[in-house]
């Protein structure tokens, strides 16, 4: 597969690289340092993925600012320098605990601390392991969102030899290893402590026991297997795999990897990462941390706890280019991810998107959309906002979009669901998302003395402004009545527009609501505000 395409190829966008400050360019630059000092002939970007679980809305996280980065070093490169960008499983790990989704955790017992890639899938007969059914929904999902990228299997790469001249310089550094990881552990581990997990040639487990014997120059390891007896087995050919922290290290030598980011909660690690790709003689690569997601009571996400939000309820509601957007912004500081983003982050990509075509060259480099997209930014017409959408389905009680569109048509003259598919896209959301995150929370108030006599104006004067779709003469009729009503501050009144009639605290401009709802309907509503219907619903 080829990479994803650059922007058009005029010499503007190569030019304007050389100085863009968002974040992937400051990374990228890094990538370009390193290059030019060691010579190499082409960047080898990695991700980790471990295939004990699903995809998660993480692992998107992490290809998509992966690739992000990658692009901007093809653009600082001119594109002269190949790159590839490496989704690495950890498939030969052991199955440490049984997932709480599998059909029986029963049939599954026996296979307890054997590799992925020898435990049964639980679900079919298609793919010849639990490891290999995860690997593929892997590779389907990075698929589905178009990423380019290798796929590699560590039980493939292990067995197949890949990493036997590393690992064998791993039995000859052995030491140099211990000297490293001990210091880092308790007392009680200490004293069983190996780099090497030998897999059990009796049970087929992933054993963690130290060693009795580590022979560099045959290339082996020896170790009490199971049944107690003393056991020796080389290190090559896929016999043993690498504790996670040294696996890191031996990987990024043996890979010769360039870049890889990865969370927070490496962060303390990544040194000793660093410091073992050294002992086996290759240069740790570029690091980019990230900080974590929280939920939203501040709380860090656990995929155990399942208090954070999906990548399939995210795309239930808004689009994968919308994620990317979240992605994106500020990927070094902590952030709530629960439904209540998704509106802001969908209305914040059609701001981008909007912006973007009137930019000049270096402008667009630092947009987040030329990142999202990759530098490949499509141009479409959505002239109304997610919040306005929302609010539409709330007060016209829409249940799909042809009720959306009934009021679209009417304020565009000419649109439809053909003319406009993304504007037909995005309604489809916002009437999934209203029905089921924001009507079971509606709640509407009645209005002050004040607040009554000011919508009551409204309503009167807006008579006046029948069939009219002019949102911002219907804007400045709203304004001057909050002045003349006295709301101070002016704020206020548009917080009891919002809570009286729409059920929220906040909203969209009310001259454009009025303009795609129409003013009959906006006069009705008022009406009903004003009766005790709203509170009473």
């Amino acid at each position: 597969m080829s990479p994803a395409p650059l922007p058009e190829l005029d010499p503007a966008f190569f030019d304007a690289a050389q100085t863009a400050k968002a974040w992937p360019f400051e990374e990228a630059r890094k990538l370009v340092k390193r290059l030019d000092k060691s010579g190499k002939g082409e960047a080898l970007f990695e991700t980790g993925y471990g295939p004990s679980g699903l995809p998660h809305i993480g692992t998107f996280g992490e290809v998509a600012r992966t690739t992000m980065v990658r692009t901007a070093f093809r653009l600082l490169t001119r594109d002269q320098i190949p790159t590839r960008l490496l989704c690495f499983s950890d498939d030969l790990d052991g199955m440490r605990k049984i997932p709480d989704n599998v059909p029986s955790k029963e049939a599954m017992e026996p296979h307890l601390q054997k590799p992925l890639t020898s435990v049964p899938d639980p679900w079919t007969s298609e793919f010849t392991s639990f490891g290999d059914h995860n690997n593929a929904m892997l590779r389907r999902f990075l698929d589905t969102f178009g990423f380019d990228y290798e796929f590699a299997s560590a039980t493939e790469y292990y067995r197949s030899g890949r990493f036997d001249a590393v690992l064998l310089r791993a039995a000859e550094r052995f030491d140099d290893i211990m000297q490293v990881m001990l210091p880092t552990l308790g007392a009680e581990r200490q004293a069983t402590y190996s780099p090497f997990l030998p897999i059990s040639p009796i049970s087929g487990r992933v054993l963690y026991v130290p060693m009795k014997e580590v022979n560099a120059k045959d290339g082996t390891i020896t170790f009490a297997d199971e049944d107690g007896r003393d056991t020796t087995v080389p290190v090559t050919g896929g016999n043993v795999k690498m504790q996670w922290k040294p696996d890191f290290g031996m990987r990024w030598a043996a890979l010769d990897v360039d870049f890889e980011m990865f969370g927070k909660d490496h962060q303390t690690n990544a040194p000793i990462y660093d410091r073992i790709c050294e002992i086996l003689g290759g240069r740790a690569p570029e690091h980019y941390v990230y900080e974590l997601f929280l939920d939203d009571q501040g709380q860090k996400i656990s995929k155990s706890k399942g208090n954070g939000l999906t990548i399939d309820e995210w795309l239930s509601y808004a689009s994968n280019d919308s994620l990317g957007l979240y992605m994106f912004q500020k990927p070094r500081t902590a952030k709530r991810l629960h439904f209540d983003v998704i509106p802001r982050a969908v209305d914040e990509y059609y701001s981008f998107i909007a912006a973007y075509g009137k930019q000049d060259v270096a402008a667009r480099l630092e947009n987040p959309v030329f990142h999202v997209h990759y530098g490949a930014v499509p141009t479409p017409d959505v002239p109304l906002s997610f919040a306005l959408l929302l609010n539409l389905v709330a007060t016209a009680n829409a249940e799909d979009t042809k009720v959306m569109w009934g009021f679209i048509g009417r304020y565009m003259p000419g649109a439809t669901a053909a003319t406009h598919p993304e504007l037909d896209k995005l309604a489809g959301y916002a009437v999934r998302y209203f029905n089921d995150k924001v009507k079971p929370f509606k709640t509407y108030r009645a209005p002050t003395d004040q607040e009554r006599a000011a919508l009551q104006d409204l309503h009167d004067r807006l008579a006046a402004y029948e069939g009219s779709t002019d949102g911002g003469a219907l804007q400045d009729l709203v304004y001057a009545i909050g002045n003349e009503h006295r709301f101070e501050p002016l704020r206020d009144w548009f917080k009891a527009i919002y809570q009286v009639l729409l059920g929220d605290d906040q909203g969209p401009r009310f001259g454009s609501f009025i303009a795609l709802f129409g003013v009959a309907e906006t006069r009705k509503l008022i009406a009903d505000a004003l009766a005790g219907k709203l509170t009473a619903a």
